[in-house]
């Protein structure tokens, strides 16, 4: 039997509005603004704290590490309390956290904000939960992919204002405005999220409900799919200078402007699902994506074999990553929150982190692997490109012909 048919979305209260898509728009691009945007700043936090640069730059790896462990916890949480208190609670750390960093009188108390603004991950977890307790898997599909475009637009721009800031009022300027934007966000919260419905008052096991998510090989396969998929973006984002700085004349500025396609790629993915997805079954969408990745990074090996060294025949090929990401992550995501009614936070906060923790190891066991060679470097991203397109596929295998939790 095939496991297309949605599962309806669970009776909400009476008098319950969804909240405007523009609002969890806004609400996952804060969640992701603080990862980079102090990127440009390290130095200068560093001289501040008489600091090692390798001791602040935990602040930028750390924090992800700890996001990955927050939205595997907060989706859960949100499950047993609800989604508004998950938000406003995580909101009001962020807050604390980003006035604590700015204040801060040493390197050790700075680091110790800077972790507990990572609280505010739960925030994209639970804007997806709302937009997909309130549609069918091809409409939260869809829809996810015009919040992932506020999710891809907040990084791009992020280093750019945070750079910004620093050179006009010091790096601490930076955690003023992350203050000022998570209390306009909690205001916002407070008033729009009002109308959401309350999970049912349930005891909630969380070791079981991991355990529940995890013996379904139908969870795994989308997980595994966008983990293979953010994979080959760190792949990418770790090789591509070293395999075409000298190309570029060792121009940062260069460099810069032409990684930039990528995330661009990501922008045109995110818009194209939430154009399309709707209208097509969540196997196809997938297919598709990591078809177009796997198409485009073999034509980049194939010019560099051909010996084809121009710059637009590595980064033009590349953009087929961000075409694929975007269109592949809405998709996956609401395959993966499907598995289970009763669990829709749990799974997209331990899809979110499987998908982190995924990326990342498969990036570090490349980081072994990598060399100043383009041919080097594409053949390590069609590797776990070519495993994300079998994930694909075994997901639609699933879609046409197996159990729902298979």
């Amino acid at each position: 039997m095939a496991n297309t048919e949605p599962s309806p979305p669970p009776s909400a209260e009476p008098n319950a509005a969804t909240p405007r898509l523009v609002t969890l728009i806004l609400l996952s691009a804060l969640a992701v603004l603080p990862v980079n945007m102090i990127l440009p700043s390290l130095p200068n936090i560093a001289t501040t704290f008489h600091s090692d640069f390798a001791l602040v730059n935990l602040s930028v790896a750390g924090f992800a590490i700890i996001t990955a462990i927050i939205e595997a916890i907060g989706g859960a949480i949100s499950d047993r309390f609800g989604r508004r208190p998950v938000v406003l609670v995580s909101l009001s750390i962020f807050i604390a956290a980003s006035v604590g960093c700015t204040l801060a009188p040493n390197i050790g108390i700075f680091l110790v904000f800077r972790a507990m603004q990572a609280c505010i991950a739960p925030c994209y977890s639970v804007a997806l939960v709302i937009i997909k307790e309130n549609s069918d898997d091809g409409q939260a599909a869809s829809k996810f992919g015009y919040l992932a475009m506020g999710w891809a637009l907040a990084p791009m721009v992020g280093p750019m204002i945070g750079g910004s800031l620093d050179e006009l009022f010091g790096w601490r300027s930076s955690f003023v405005v992350f203050a000022i934007l998570g209390i306009a966000a909690f205001g916002l919260s407070v008033r729009k999220l009002r109308g959401i419905r309350t999970p049912p008052k349930t005891e909630t096991r969380y070791l079981s409900s991991y355990a529940q998510l995890l013996g379904s090989t139908r969870f795994w396969t989308y997980t595994m799919c966008m983990a293979c998929s953010m994979g080959v973006l760190y792949i990418f984002l770790g090789g591509a200078p070293l395999a075409v700085g000298d190309t570029l004349g060792g121009s940062s500025a260069k460099l810069g402007l032409y990684m930039g396609l990528v995330p661009t790629g990501f922008i045109l993915g995110s818009f194209l699902a939430g154009r399309f997805a709707s209208k097509t079954s969540l196997g196809t969408v997938l297919v598709a994506a990591r078809l177009l990745t796997c198409v485009g990074l073999l034509t980049g090996l194939i010019l560099a074999m051909l010996g084809v060294m121009h710059v637009l025949a590595f980064f033009g090929p590349c953009i087929f990553i961000g075409i694929g990401n975007g269109l592949t992550m809405p998709a996956a995501n609401s395959g993966a929150m499907s598995v289970r009614s009763d669990l829709v936070g749990t799974a997209a906060g331990l899809a979110a982190a499987m998908r982190i923790a995924g990326g990342a190891v498969i990036a570090s066991i490349a980081g072994l692997l990598l060399a100043d060679s383009v041919k080097a470097l594409f053949v390590l991203m069609l590797m776990p490109a070519s495993l994300a397109l079998i994930a694909a596929l075994y997901a639609t295998y699933l879609e046409r012909g197996g159990s729902r939790f298979d």
